[in-house]
C-alpha cells in the first residue's frame, strides 16, 4: 500500500523503503513508528503511520500522521475516518497536546475531507527538509559549529 500512495501523490521515484526498513522502524527497540490497518473480509485496505513528536509551545507529545492511505475501491466506505477518529482518541489518551498531518496543497478532496473533520489546514507553515546527500553535508559541518552547542541534554 505504499507503493500505491506513492503512486497516488506522484511521488513513486522518492519511494525506496524496503520491508526491512519498515520492520525495523515498527518492531524494533526503540519502535520509531506505528502503525494501524484496516481491513474488510481479512484483506487490508488502508493504514495510517504515526509517531510521536513533542510541541516545546504545549509542553506536551504530538502525535503526527505521516501517512494515511485506503485503497481507490474502498474509498467512501469511511475507513479514512475511521482511522483518524482512533488516531484522535489514541491522541488523548496519551495526553498529546496535537494531532497533526500534512496535505498535498493539489489534494483538494483530500484538504475538505479533512476540514469537514475539523481540521485546520495551515496556510503560513511549510515543510522543511533535508535528505540524502543534502543531509550528509549539513550533517559534515559539525566543524563549523561552535565547541559547546552540542552540549545540550542527548547530544
Amino acid at each position: 500500500m505504499i507503493r500505491e500512495l506513492a503512486d497516488y501523490e506522484r511521488l513513486r521515484h522518492l519511494c525506496v523503503s524496503t520491508e526491512g526498513d519498515l520492520e525495523r522502524a515498527l518492531f524494533g527497540v526503540p519502535a520509531r513508528a506505528e502503525v494501524l490497518v484496516g481491513t474488510e473480509s481479512g484483506v487490508p485496505v488502508c493504514f495510517a503511520l504515526f509517531f510521536h513528536n513533542f510541541s516545546t509551545f504545549l509542553g506536551k507529545p504530538g502525535l503526527y500522521l505521516e501517512d494515511l492511505f485506503v485503497r481507490p475501491a474502498h474509498r467512501r466506505k469511511g475507513y479514512g475516518r475511521a482511522m483518524l477518529v482512533a488516531l484522535a482518541g489514541l491522541a488523548r489518551d496519551r495526553d498529546c497536546g496535537r494531532f497533526e498531518w500534512s496535505v498535498l496543497d493539489w489534494n483538494e478532496p483530500a484538504i475538505r475531507f479533512y476540514e469537514s473533520l475539523g481540521a485546520t489546514v495551515l496556510p503560513d507553515w511549510r515543510i522543511t527538509r533535508v535528505t540524502g546527500d543534502a543531509l550528509d553535508r549539513l550533517a559534515a559541518l559539525t566543524q563549523d559549529v561552535p565547541h559547546d552547542a552540542g552540549q545540550a541534554k542527548g547530544m
